[in-house]
């Protein structure tokens, strides 16, 4: 009996796909580590999700108004450095108790020139205040724009985002799931975590590195007693004493931040003659800009280097500091080094984080779920496929076949995408089940009526196919549709329940309307003349 071409090309096809699906689904499924087919198939694995492999949880709140008064500071000193090329003299620009950026124009005969200054360059800042100072001084107190606020309240989230993605990254777990949440908040899922205690440390340390000036006129004694001149904050400067324990000596600093760790590019780890160790920094061209004329306008003065609202070291500035390049001392351990170091190069967060909740999830917690996962996905197979036989003769075993194949796809585009298989996950592979075989009912039936109007067993199929497909498309296109909105919106168990509900469908559809047809066109080409379709 012949074949023909289009029989021939589909059955390519679904030999093709049962060979893909063998080929990333055996390694993921069956231990091959140290065998022959082990060296030759795709290094393919489904990771298991936080629900369970276990691993950590937290809740992260991203310091929302002190992002926003350094970005202030921020502004105050790019506004008084602009203003100097233009030959216009700002001076003592400072965030106020207000939250205000507060300075002072020492020509009042300037307004409408540093006005039109902000208004080109500056025009996330809008004038709050305006006073005439004695010898025609005129005192500014600028706040930033309700746009351009939401803007830099998003944004300042985006980058801690980013920040704490990199940290994790070169921490090595994998498959984390970090997402923005409401008010400032962050997610941060991290399943199969080995050392949740050095995690935390580094995820968790916002090494929030900012350069401050010291004020070495204030009274060390007053400033204890809460006597601080407006510009000026208490900090304390930590050193390690040699046997090992941290001392802590109060210092004034400037309350003004000159420079942040956001343009810090690369942060390792070096050592002095002394072999101590301490971390050397780089920062990118506007960085390195900034420091040189910090330096600059203030040598012979002190620049304490605050790690995390502590100074670590606060050396005298010698001479104009060129090529970007500082250092952060503080007799650091080698670990205490390299852990700093991991999180600078990561990026410094634009604004300091604080661990809001935290939780442990157990691998025995999670080894009961996959328990009972599989074997409510079991029970439900064996008895779907039972019912698809009974009540369908020949054709249910054609749909338990495509319904093997379906189930052994979804596992193959599990591993070959890397998707992380979560609880709700695996309530979406039995869901596809039933929608796999959802599809195969409503051709079966079909089939059936066409088959009740008196037409041939071919031409039943072949009418059965055609009208049943669109109802078949219609419905899985919406239900893609709803699952890639949750997959965009969801957290990380729910975008685990998308994941694979997506692969269900897209296999359902392959396996019930192009595998299962080629069964009923062997069994046309063989069929004894005259055989009744058992559907």
């Amino acid at each position: 009996m012949k074949i023909t071409l289009s029989l021939r090309l589909r059955i390519a096809l679904a030999l093709a796909g049962l060979f893909l699906g063998c080929l990333y689904a055996l390694p993921a499924l069956v231990n091959l580590e140290n065998t022959f087919l082990g060296k030759i198939l795709p290094q393919s694995e489904i990771r298991l999700g936080l629900d369970l492999r276990g691993g950590m949880h937290l809740t992260l709140g991203v310091d929302i108004p002190r992002g926003m008064a350094n970005a202030l500071a921020q502004s105050g000193q790019d506004l008084r450095s602009e203003a100097q090329e233009e030959g216009i003299f700002v001076l003592r620009p400072r965030v106020n108790e207000k939250n205000n950026l507060e300075f002072i124009l020492a020509r009042g005969a300037q307004q409408e020139q540093l006005e039109g200054l902000l208004r080109n360059r500056f025009d996330h800042l809008q004038v709050q205040a305006k006073e005439t100072l004695d010898a025609g001084q005129v005192r500014y107190q600028m706040a930033m724009t309700a746009q351009y606020r939401s803007y830099l309240e998003n944004l300042l989230v985006d980058q801690a985002i980013k920040t704490i993605r990199n940290r994790v990254d070169q921490f090595g777990v994998a498959e984390p799931d970090i997402r923005k949440q409401a008010e400032g908040r962050i997610q941060v899922q991290l399943p199969g975590l080995q050392d949740p205690e050095r995690a935390v440390a580094i995820i968790g340390r916002t090494a929030h590195l900012e350069f401050k000036l010291v004020d070495d006129q204030a009274d060390i004694d007053r400033a204890l007693r809460g006597i601080l001149p407006p510009d000026a904050e208490l900090t304390v400067m930590q050193t390690r004493n040699p046997d090992g324990s941290f001392a802590q000596t109060p210092i004034v600093v400037k309350r003004d931040t000159l420079l942040t760790g956001e343009y810090i590019t690369d942060a390792r780890v070096n050592f002095d003659q002394f072999n101590q160790a301490y971390v050397g920094l780089s920062f990118n061209a506007r960085g390195a800009r900034l420091f040189e004329r910090i330096t600059g306008e203030n040598t012979g003065r002190r620049l304490a280097i605050v790690l995390d609202g502590n100074v670590h070291s606060a050396p005298v500035i010698q001479e104009r500091i060129s090529g970007g390049r500082a250092s952060i001392t503080g007799r650091f351990s080698t670990d205490e080094a390299n852990d700093l170091a991991l999180v600078l190069r990561a990026g410094a967060l634009p604004a300091p984080v604080h661990i809001m909740e935290e939780r442990t999830v157990g691998p025995s917690l999670g080894q009961e779920s996959i328990d009972k996962g599989l074997r409510a996905a079991l029970i439900g197979g064996v008895l779907i496929l039972i019912f698809m036989m009974i009540y369908y003769g020949f054709s249910g075993i054609v749909a338990n076949t495509a319904l093997c194949l379906n189930i052994l796809l979804i596992m193959a585009g599990l591993a070959a995408f890397g998707a992380t298989l979560t609880l709700p996950g695996i309530a979406g592979i039995i869901l596809t089940i039933g929608i796999a075989v959802d599809a195969n009912v409503l051709i079966f039936e079909r089939i059936r009526e066409e088959i009740r109007r008196g037409l041939t067993p071919a031409a039943a199929i072949d009418e059965g196919y055609n009208r049943a497909l669109k109802t078949i498309l219609d419905a899985n296109l919406t239900t893609i549709i709803a699952a890639v909105v949750l997959y965009q919106f969801g957290t990380g168990p729910i975008r685990g329940f998308a994941v694979t509900l997506i692969l269900g469908i897209l296999a359902s559809m392959f396996t019930a309307v192009f595998v299962s047809r080629i069964f009923f066109d062997f069994w046309l080409k063989w069929r004894k003349p005259g055989a009744a379709l058992n559907i």
